[in-house]
């Protein structure tokens, strides 16, 4: 993995290899490592707490966990399922401490993207556009209203399974808990869910 420079090629360069790096104090290396993951984590995040602020706060308390952390990690195991693991503790621990963003951001589960409109008063000279785009955002409202009346462990294994497409082994290994206490949790949450939206659900 080795440029012309004699520089390590970065790009191209396995999760183990970079860890190793990262440990012999190379930055750029952690760097990477953590480009590679930061929208997964990131997504979770933003998909379990409703403020954008408290995801990002969850985001950098993780990489800073990893950072910290990076010395014990065991190279026998996927990097990916200690990171993700790391992510969903930090989730599951993490107290709201403010209130001040409860009206953030609804479409995180989309991703950040610029590209779509969020505002065209010419648009909205058309009833029928507006009227559609107030449905949206009510259902959106109260599907995050319904999220939050999950249980912390319910709403993790809800979030990774319906907005991250995880597998129910791979839940539970972040988790750290039986396969079958995740189809648990997540039949809970979907009941629950599915009783908060009876009406929206046909």
């Amino acid at each position: 993995m080795s440029t012309g420079s004699g520089q390590p090629d970065l790009s191209t360069a396995t999760d183990k290899e970079l860890i190793l790096l990262s440990r012999d104090g190379n930055m750029d290396a952690f760097e990477t490592l953590v480009q590679r993951y930061d929208r997964r984590v990131l997504t979770i995040a933003a998909g379990y707490v409703e403020s954008s602020e408290d995801a990002k706060d969850i985001y950098q308390e993780v990489f800073l966990r990893v950072f910290r952390g990076l010395s014990r990690f065991e190279l026998r195991s996927e990097f990916s399922t200690w990171l993700f693991r790391i992510t969903t503790n930090v989730c599951l621990s993490h107290r709201v401490r403010s209130r001040r963003h409860s009206h953030a951001s609804l479409d995180h589960r989309r991703g950040d993207d610029d590209d779509q409109p969020h505002g065209e008063p010419e648009g909205l000279k058309d009833h029928q556009t507006a009227q559609r785009l107030g449905e949206d955002m009510e259902i959106s409202t109260r599907v995050e209203e319904a999220l939050q009346s999950l249980s912390p462990r319910q709403r993790m294994v809800f979030t990774l399974r319906h907005y991250e497409g995880q597998k129910l082994i791979e839940i539970a290994q972040m988790l750290q808990c039986s396969e079958g206490a995740v189809k648990k949790y997540l039949f809970e949450a979907t009941a629950k869910m599915r009783k908060a939206l009876k009406d929206l659900v046909r």
